[in-house]
């Protein structure tokens, strides 16, 4: 079972015995201070109370941790963690607020507050760094898709006649087999769904369905492997790739097949573009062909072209040319850098990006890091003795992790998001963070298509 108490770093057990006598409170903040992207989208928080928050503290907990911490070597607060088990019911006596999830904040502002509630216990806030500051994963995710979904749409715009009802399927989650864990599946996938609706990442869209109350948060259609083609072997490929066809190619359909596992060339111009031809148009689906590796750009134009000689083109409103019956996946190689690559070679060749849908795995999920765009939580107030008392960090070595003082809250002024300390005031007027968990209670709930809506308005 889960224990909270083991659920931080070893330093962390001793912190308690290091603040200032007369300490009765404590305020932290989560920021994201710069980094790859100029703004983060927030999200993921609320799969993380839902997990790991809301359930009580129990003595079980307390007598299991104090094994483990005394064998560790290092001091454990048993005494602190009995009282908020048998005073409090094991309810964590701390306020967390947050920005709306999905809200698009520019980095170096205050995403999310921590702050203790009661007196004996204020070192708590620290104690859940480790667990809280997790949140830079499914934020990260979630900021680099709805970036790339920002540049894969700028291309629709330019070169396709509907760039609003496609955009939501241009990237496909393939990223399930290249992280870590099974539930680095679930966040990560979760948090590109965002942004995009089609994925393979099964885990993702059932944490998002479950953890965000959503009935279906993402779609996928059938699709070939190599293992369903080799299978054939080589002499039987058109038959196949025939198969394929015949199981799935209906009217209105779309199916996608992968057609590297010999020769991607000879089998758009001979199999797909000669023998299966006729079967694909007038089965009436739309058949993806996926390539699956080479030179990204390379190989997309080179079966563009393929493509085009056999089925043949149209000429939209803004005179970019749309395959008939067929589209591309490029799922192998892709990354922010390779989609832009691959987008703008085929606008300067006369495509449309609608030609084109892209698949990401390990660069979409696993490619990441915290220092991506380098958050951190820190401590920005303490009360001594009833005092209230900013403090900060300032290293000489790295200005650039320069910390914030004070009580914190973000606004939102005349020129945007704003990080202000406040004086006195538990909280600004004008301030668009929300309690979300209190004394053990969460407070707040978001659905997955309101994160959407909010991530996707700016």
């Amino acid at each position: 079972m889960y224990n909270l108490l083991l659920d931080t770093d070893s330093y962390k057990a001793s912190h308690w015995l290091q603040y200032p006598p007369g300490t009765d409170s404590m305020f932290s903040y989560a920021e994201s201070r710069g980094g790859r992207y100029p703004a983060t989208v927030f999200f993921g928080l609320q799969y993380i109370l839902k997990t790991y928050l809301s359930q009580p503290l129990e003595q079980w907990m307390v007598d299991e941790a104090q094994a483990f911490y005394q064998a560790h070597g290092v001091p454990f607060n048993a005494e602190g963690f009995t009282d908020i088990v048998q005073r409090l019911d094991g309810r964590l006596p701390v306020r967390i607020r947050a920005v709306p999830e999905g809200s698009v904040v520019p980095v170096h502002n205050v995403l999310m507050t921590v702050e203790s509630t009661d007196p004996k216990s204020f070192w708590l806030v620290s104690w859940l760094e480790t667990m809280l500051l997790r949140v830079w994963y499914p934020t990260t995710v979630a900021t680099q898709s709805y970036y790339i979904r920002q540049l894969i749409y700028d291309y629709l715009v330019k070169t396709a006649d509907q760039p609003d009802e496609e955009i939501d399927f241009k990237l496909h989650d393939f990223g399930a087999r290249g992280v870590s864990s099974c539930e680095s599946s679930g966040i990560g996938g979760m948090a590109n769904l965002v942004n995009f609706k089609g994925s393979d990442t099964v885990q993702g869209v059932l944490y998002a369905n479950r953890y965000y109350n959503c009935p279906m948060a993402g779609f996928s259609i059938p699709a070939a492997e190599h293992s369903t083609m080799t299978a054939w072997g080589r002499s039987r490929e058109v038959d196949a790739y025939q198969n394929m066809l015949q199981r799935f190619a209906q009217p209105g359909k779309t199916v996608a097949v992968v057609s590297d596992s010999y020769d991607i060339w000879g089998a758009i111009a001979n199999l797909w573009g000669q023998k299966l031809r006729q079967q694909v148009i007038d089965s009436g689906a739309t058949v993806v062909i996926r390539p699956d590796s080479g030179d990204p750009k390379t190989v997309v134009m080179r079966c563009l072209h393929l493509l085009e000689d056999a089925f043949g083109t149209v000429k939209n409103t803004k005179g970019y040319k749309v395959l008939q019956h067929v589209r591309l996946i490029q799922g192998d190689g892709m990354n922010p850098q390779s989609i832009a690559d691959v987008l703008d070679a085929m606008m300067q060749q006369g495509f449309s990006a609608s030609n084109v849908a892209f698949g990401m795995g390990g660069a979409l999920l696993q490619r990441v890091d915290r220092d991506t765009q380098r958050f951190a939580y820190k401590c920005s107030s303490i009360n001594i003795d009833g005092d209230a008392t900013p403090v900060f960090k300032d290293p000489a070595t790295d200005p650039g992790k320069r910390s914030k003082a004070g009580r914190l809250d973000l606004i939102i002024d005349k020129t945007g998001y704003c990080t202000v300390a406040l004086e006195g005031q538990a909280q600004h007027d004008q301030s668009v963070l929300a309690t979300v968990y209190e004394n053990g209670t969460l407070l707040k709930e978001y659905d997955f298509e309101a994160v959407r809506a909010t991530a996707l308005k700016t």
